[in-house]
């Protein structure tokens, strides 16, 4: 009787091993995992390390680590982190979301600058000869004037001398000695027209009359009546407004967004609504060491001479665009110092930080080098609460601290830089608790005031 019992007792004891066993070779060939009562669909196996490391049935990673199976439907695999969050918490936080999208981004500067008369239309008057200011006509700075209208009338000893040369050539007939006298009343500041009509009358002017050699406004007047002048002395200085220089100032790191020929746009505060279109005229190659700034030379039309010398102007420049690349809203990136993430939005209210390699920002946009890619949404708000909460759980420090040695060791950063969420249970509460074999889920159950229609909290 008692054989029978221990019979009956192997028997049984042999089925649920087979039973067991059956289970397990079911369980491990990479077609289905029963969770909860119900089938889940292995889509894919990858390394708990690299995410970008798939395979389509269980292994070893290139670093030698089992391969854990990603379900269809999960919260993704038992490696690796995620922060589950309820859809209120979300809705009371404000989080909202934006997607990674590809394309140009406009190479727009803003900064200031100051308006400057145009040198190419700007003259500085001298004489060559010495002299004093007999009668001067022009009596204040600002004053315009027409190209040969008088300036002043001055008295020159060695001009006298010079023209009496000229005219005893003439009556002796010496044409060489007239030819050379000529010349050098010419060297000496006098016109042709000045010349011809000293041989006309056949008498030596003391008074020589100095002429503006072009229209514009006198912008520096420093002689007197009765004043001693030298040839290095500069009487006065004349600039054709109708264009306009304006100089500003580029950070170094946009240098080279700016090239001669660019269009760029000039407001000005006490004339709202007025905007003024000019081009670059030059990049000046240096930097200023002190400011690490470029300068830079713009050049605007100036019709009714609106724009004055040294007014204060506010200047965009619209450099070429580059080409297409991964771009992300400016606030969605997180800058700690030593490195660069954001959040990502992995919908079902699940959240992780990602690491990314930041480039230019124009546009209230910012380019990404390496570690996203197109389509994926990142959080643009409330994600710094998000990564705060992400850092306090040891398990998102190890996974960074894992990925920055790989990248050490030569791997790519955009293979790194992307890690999916783990598998794991929503009803946990974060935890900053080792991980074991099963690692609870972070749950961020936020007790937060509802709000009603108005925004205001409910007490």
């Amino acid at each position: 009787m008692n054989k029978k019992y221990l019979m009956a007792a192997a028997l049984v004891f042999a089925g649920l091993v087979a039973g067991y066993g059956v289970a397990r070779l079911s369980g491990g060939d990479g077609a289905s995992s029963v969770s909860d009562g119900g089938e889940r669909k292995v889509l894919y196996w990858k390394a708990p390390m690299d995410p970008n490391f798939r395979r389509d049935k269980p292994g070893k990673s290139s670093t030698g680590m089992d391969l854990v199976p990603v379900y269809e439907g999960g919260a993704g695999s038992a490696g690796e982190p995620a922060l589950r969050i309820s859809p209120a918490v979300i809705n009371n936080l404000g989080v909202r979301s934006a997607p990674v999208t590809r394309g140009s981004l406009s190479r727009e500067i803003d900064t200031v600058g100051f308006i400057a008369p145009d040198d190419d239309l700007t003259v500085h008057i001298h004489t060559r000869v010495d002299g004093w200011v007999e009668r001067l006509l022009v009596k204040t700075e600002g004053q315009r004037v027409k190209k040969g209208d008088l300036l002043f009338q001055m008295y020159s000893p060695m001009l006298v001398n010079a023209q009496t040369e000229y005219l005893q050539a003439l009556r002796i007939s010496q044409a060489g000695l007239a030819a050379a006298s000529r010349e050098r009343l010419k060297a000496l500041g006098m016109t042709g027209g000045q010349i011809d009509g000293l041989k006309r009358n056949g008498k030596v002017d003391k008074l020589v009359d100095i002429r503006a050699p072009q229209d514009g406004i006198i912008l520096q007047l420093n002689i007197g009546e009765g004043m001693f002048i030298k040839p290095g002395t500069t009487v006065a200085v004349l600039a054709d407004l109708s264009s306009i220089w304006v100089l500003v100032e580029v950070y170094e790191g946009q240098a080279n967004w700016v090239a001669e020929g660019q269009r760029a746009a000039m407001r000005l505060s006490f004339l709202p609504g007025r905007r003024w279109e000019g081009v670059v005229d030059y990049v000046y190659p240096t930097v200023d060491p002190v400011s690490r700034t470029v300068r830079v030379r713009l050049k605007f039309l100036n019709p009714g001479e609106l724009l004055k010398p040294n007014m204060y102007a506010e200047i965009e420049l619209f450099g070429a665009p580059t080409e297409p690349v991964l771009s992300i809203p400016r606030e969605a990136l997180i800058r700690t110092g030593k490195s660069e993430r954001v959040v990502l939005a992995l919908g079902e209210g699940r959240f992780r930080p990602a690491n990314v390699t930041a480039g230019m920002e124009s546009g209230g946009r910012v380019e990404i080098i390496s570690g996203l890619r197109e389509g994926e949404l990142v959080v643009i708000s409330g994600q710094f609460l998000l990564d705060s909460e992400a850092s306090l759980n040891p398990s998102f420090l190890r996974m960074e601290e894992a990925v920055a040695e790989d990248q050490g060791a030569g791997q790519p950063v955009e293979d790194q830089s992307s890690m999916e969420e783990m598998d794991m249970p929503a009803e946990a509460p974060v935890s900053a608790e080792e991980p074991g074999d099963e690692e609870p889920a972070m749950d961020m159950d936020m007790d937060m005031p509802a709000r009603d229609s108005t925004g205001r909290d409910d007490k």
